[in-house]
């Protein structure tokens, strides 16, 4: 098996498994993984992630150009953004995930850093969390506000919108935004709790000790 059908294979695996267990539906969210020749393959427009064919997902040029299989994510430009500006990133995760997309709908949040550092995994695997304002879907304006914050966080959340999250691999992508997604969850049930969040030193503890 050559080394991009392995990748054709666990771009739909991933889908399945996210679609399956509720984290997205319908339409909604998109995958993309970095190729050995700088191009990359995406999900399509307008597919489901629980029932993607590998033969078909879309194949795209270093440059951004589409070159074979379905015409991509109509948010492609989302996830090349996140590559000019991260090019050690293998693999790059948007979801419209329930409890981050509620999240991205408060007022109130802290734009900086959208969520507190409830547990040590949250602190390693996501760090701060910035919101990026809102756009409509599609529109391009948002690759260039996406690109803004993508040289110093690898994960972010789009305002009214969903998370995006870049990783090393696929896996890493996978499992930092199923992270953000459960810490979401847990700051809205906790939201109106007295929450005893990790310190300032706890959390310089583990940035410095994990990076």
């Amino acid at each position: 098996m050559s080394s991009v059908t392995k990748l054709r294979e666990d771009i739909c695996r991933t889908g399945a498994s996210l679609f399956n267990r509720g984290l997205t539906h319908g339409s909604t969210g998109n995958i993309s993984v970095a190729l050995p020749d700088g191009g990359w393959l995406m999900t399509p427009t307008g597919s489901s992630l629980g029932t993607l064919d590998p033969a078909r997902l879309s194949h795209l040029d270093a440059t951004g150009q589409h070159i074979d299989g379905d015409k991509p994510t109509k948010e492609a430009f989302l996830h090349t953004s996140m590559y000019r500006e991260r090019p050690q990133s293998g693999a790059v995760v948007h979801l419209h995930s329930t409890h981050s997309v509620a999240v991205s709908c408060l007022d109130g949040i802290d734009h900086a850093n959208c969520l507190p550092p409830i547990t040590a995994y949250y602190v390693m695997r996501i760090g701060a969390l910035p919101l990026v304002p809102y756009f409509p879907p599609g529109d391009e304006a948002l690759a260039e506000a996406v690109a803004k914050l993508a040289g110093r966080h690898h994960a972010m959340l789009l305002a009214n919108h969903g998370p995006v999250v870049a990783g090393t691999s696929l896996s890493a992508a996978q499992d930092a935004v199923e992270e953000l997604e459960e810490t979401a969850r847990l700051f809205l049930m906790l939201r109106h709790e007295r929450v005893r969040k990790l310190t300032p030193e706890q959390v310089a503890e583990l940035r410095s000790r994990f990076g």
